[in-house]
Order: C-alpha cells, then structure tokens, then sequence
C-alpha cells in the first residue's frame, strides 16, 4: 500500500474572473523505500502539490490519503497529529525561530513532539553527515543561505518522519552539497524506510530518484 496518495486532486484559487486552477486532476503515489522526484518551473503548481500533499491545504477536488488515512475526512486535532507524527516538510522558507541556536531549533522539537524523535547519536552523525555539527551555538541570523537550507533539512529528518516532503531542498547548495543532500534522501528511503517527495526545479538530484514526475501548468505526468 502507498504511504501516500493524491486521486483526481484540483486545487482553484480565486472565483468568477479572478479563477485560477492551479493543479490539475492529479494522480500520485508515493511508496516507502523510495525517493519520488516532481520536476516542473516556477508556477507549474508544484509548492501547491506539496501543501496539499502533507495536508497543509485542503483540495478544491479529489482525495489525499496518508497510509490508508484521508486526510480531509479528519477532524483538525486529528490531522495536526497525523502531520506532526508522520509528516516531515523541508520548505523553501527554511521555518527557522531566529532567536534560537541551532542546537535549540531540536530542543523545541523536542518539546512539540516529545517522542520518537532521533536519539542524541542519530542527530550527531546527522548533523556531521550534513556539514554543520560545528554550527550549533550559532544562530540562523549567522550562517550562509547553505547552511541554513542544510540546518533545516536537519530539523525536519530528526523528527524521525515516515514521510518526507522537501520543497526546493537543494537550491541554495554547490554539486558536493547536492550529492550529500540527494544521497542522505535515497539512504533514508532505502535503509529507513521513509516515503519521501521532493518537488524542484534541480535536475542534479534526477540520479538519486526511484521515480520522477514532471508537472506543468498543473498537469502531472510520470517522466
């Protein structure tokens, strides 16, 4: 069974003159044990995708189900702690409380979701894997566009997530960073288990993905 399902999703904004549909009757399945790559432009759809995939907005049509569970049919409460437990989002806005040190971004993780998170070990050897161990007394005022992309990668994997959706999660980073990065993803799929989605605009991640979609105009196809 899929981790993840989108059957016959359309998302509109606006109304009357001002409609826009943004996606498309899309069809998509993500499995566990593999890295699923959606490739398209700037406003092809794609971030909108994402949103709706890890219930953040709700589609104008169609259903989104999350192991067998769809998500629209849940209650609030019920979905908060669906994404909180199972959903992990690396977002291009990185999400970081800048009056926090690195090390305390998974404090507070810690705090929202005390349980089942990465043990200390898991998120040193994360964190060494990703090139920023040494950063974490600094704030994310201090570091480079790079580093915070990759503290943020960091922040959502220690949440130890059955599902991974990352927006745009190498655009700030040089080939070597993309190769770690893109590498780390297909390790997590393969090893871990994890069911993971990346949508981009970077074909340097295409040789790390089990399966790649194109999307345009808000249609999606299997590439």
């Amino acid at each position: 069974m899929p981790a993840l399902t989108l059957s016959h999703v359309t998302k509109v904004f606006g109304h009357d003159t001002n409609e826009v549909t943004v996606l498309k009757d899309v069809n998509f399945e993500a499995a566990t044990g593999e890295v699923s790559l959606v490739i398209g432009p700037s406003g092809s759809g794609k971030s909108t995708f994402l949103t709706i995939a890890g219930g953040i907005q709700t589609p104008t049509a169609g259903e989104v189900q999350v192991q067998s569970e769809n998500l629209h049919r849940l209650n609030g409460k019920a979905r908060d702690a669906l994404r909180l437990n199972k959903i992990g989002f690396i977002l291009q806005a990185y999400n970081l409380v800048p009056y926090l040190t690195v090390q305390d971004q998974f404090t507070l993780v810690d705090r929202v979701k005390p349980q089942g998170n990465l043990s200390a070990a898991a998120l040193t050897a994360l964190l060494t894997q990703l090139g920023i161990l040494e950063l974490i007394h600094q704030f994310p005022g201090e570091l480079s566009g790079g580093q915070t992309q990759r503290v943020a990668i960091a922040r959502a994997l220690y949440q130890n997530p059955e599902i991974i959706l990352a927006d745009e999660p190498t655009a700030a980073l040089d080939s070597e960073r993309v190769k770690v990065v893109g590498g780390l993803l297909r390790d997590l799929a393969k090893q871990h288990h994890k069911a993971i989605v990346v949508v981009t605009h970077d074909l340097r991640l295409k040789e790390f993905a089990d399966k790649t979609y194109a999307i345009m105009d808000g249609r999606m196809t299997l590439a």
